[in-house]
């Protein structure tokens, strides 16, 4: 029996399926509670939409079962629900498009178009729910990914199935460095997920940051501030889920999530309201537990790979607050955004000093390994007597790096600098920091 006749064969058995009902029996803040029905964890339920006057149908999905009944979180406003209100069993899987016509698209959490460009044309529905690849099938990274921007390509050299992320407060230029990523990066489909992020900024970075150079080969699943949690924490699944789906036919996809932090507060929420103990810094300890299952979920596969690029807001610019060190701790690397360099306009304000790749030894040469080297050690040479040249107290001839970073000062900058527009290869970045590289001493 085919695997497209089988089915069909369970879709007719879901809708030929006797209709289960319950009843809302209380609403606690996010959380309602039902009787009558008995659904598992991670079911859909629909509420309202009977015969009642004003009975909006809405969707929740279950996220916890007591001895008494199960609780719902919504996916949409809960205006008009009410103890009583009937609840009816949806009898089928969440649902995720995939195909090549989901290209240019922006869809919402619920993996539907929201750009008003119509219906989808998709090649096909999966399952929402995936295991990660197994440890022992995952190819090994041992190929670099192309970012487009020189300080990335070069100092924290990406490979194809590498998880990174991007470390920043607000404000620090997080969103605009994905969005260069997206536009130059040589990953043959993007996939980027704006998880809780302000209403205003949605357009701006599709029309402004994106562009539709950046658009025409990528998919954006979109999930505002304003949405309840369990729908922002969906939509960064059904983005996992869209880019696991292009992997698995041996693609190498880009997978940005902006940000992980505001998945780890809205699942936060959903554990709060379920009833689970707060633990580090009001966190409970599902919040831990998910972004795990989430990272590990990018990567390699048999073929083809995810390469995960992931923001991390920084509570107060603390980089040990336990998000940023839960999400460190199971990353292939971070990029740290430094607040001083933006504010001097120094875009990408990356700190190439605190930034770190675990696997760029294994995607690059001996050569080129050591033109990053020689470029940190004058960074760090010149950081470190940055007290001394403030004051004036430095003697020249104390250190030869110190002397060579000071002296070409300006193409460092220029090399590290690169404005929204510049997209610069690989090669071409490897070949400026060889130049580099020269200047200083080698």
């Amino acid at each position: 029996m085919s695997g497209a006749l089988t089915a069909r064969l369970r879709a007719a058995r879901l809708a030929a399926a006797p209709e289960r009902s319950g009843l809302v029996s209380s609403i606690v803040g996010l959380g309602i509670e039902v009787v009558g029905l008995d659904c598992a964890i991670g079911d859909l339920v629909t509420l309202g939409g009977g015969d009642a006057a004003g009975d909006a149908p809405i969707e929740a999905e279950v996220v916890a079962s007591t001895r008494g009944g199960i609780r719902c979180m919504p996916l949409g406003r809960m205006a008009g629900i009410k103890v009583g209100t009937p609840v009816r069993s949806r009898n089928q899987p969440v649902r995720v498009p995939t195909g090549t016509g989901l290209f240019g698209r922006v869809l919402d959490g619920l993996g539907r178009p929201i750009d008003g460009k119509g219906p989808l044309q998709v090649d096909g529905y999966v399952s929402l729910h995936n295991e990660a690849p197994s440890a022992m099938h995952r190819a090994r990274i041992d190929t670099p990914l192309q970012l487009g921007v020189r300080a990335l390509d070069t100092l924290t050299t990406v490979g194809k199935g590498q998880r990174l992320g991007l470390f920043a407060g607000s404000g620090v230029g997080k969103s605009s460095l994905l969005s260069m990523i997206a536009r130059g990066t040589d990953a043959q489909i993007s996939v980027i997920a704006l998880i809780g992020e302000r209403g205003r900024e949605v357009r701006e970075f599709l029309e402004d940051d994106l562009g539709p150079e950046g658009l025409a080969r990528a998919i954006v699943v979109v999930s505002t501030s304003d949405e309840p949690a369990l729908m922002r924490l969906r939509a960064a699944f059904v983005a996992t889920r869209i880019a696991e789906s292009f992997r698995e036919q041996g693609n190498d996809v880009m997978l940005m999530m902006d940000s992980l932090t505001r998945v780890a507060m809205a699942q936060r929420e959903i554990g709060l309201s379920v009833g689970e103990p707060p633990a580090t810094r009001g966190y409970p300890p599902s919040t831990f537990s998910v972004l795990a299952q989430l990272l590990e979920r990018a990567g390699t596969g048999e073929r083809g790979s995810v390469t995960g690029m992931y923001t991390v807001l920084v509570d107060g610019d603390d980089h040990n607050e336990p998000i940023a060190d839960s999400a460190r701790s199971i990353l292939d690397g971070h990029v740290v955004l430094d607040r001083k360099l933006a504010v001097i306009g120094h875009f990408p304000s990356i700190d190439a000093l605190g930034s770190v790749s675990r696997v760029a030894g294994r995607v690059t040469t001996p050569e080129r390994r050591e033109h990053a080297t020689v470029l940190r050690r004058a960074l760090s040479a010149r950081r470190s007597a940055q007290d001394l040249l403030d004051v004036g107290a430095y003697r020249r001839g104390t250190n030869p790096l110190v002397d060579a970073a000071v002296d070409h000062e300006g193409e460092i900058n220029a090399f590290l600098q690169q404005s929204m527009s510049d997209q610069t290869t690989a090669d071409d970045a490897w070949a400026a920091l060889a130049r580099l590289s020269r200047l200083l001493g080698v």
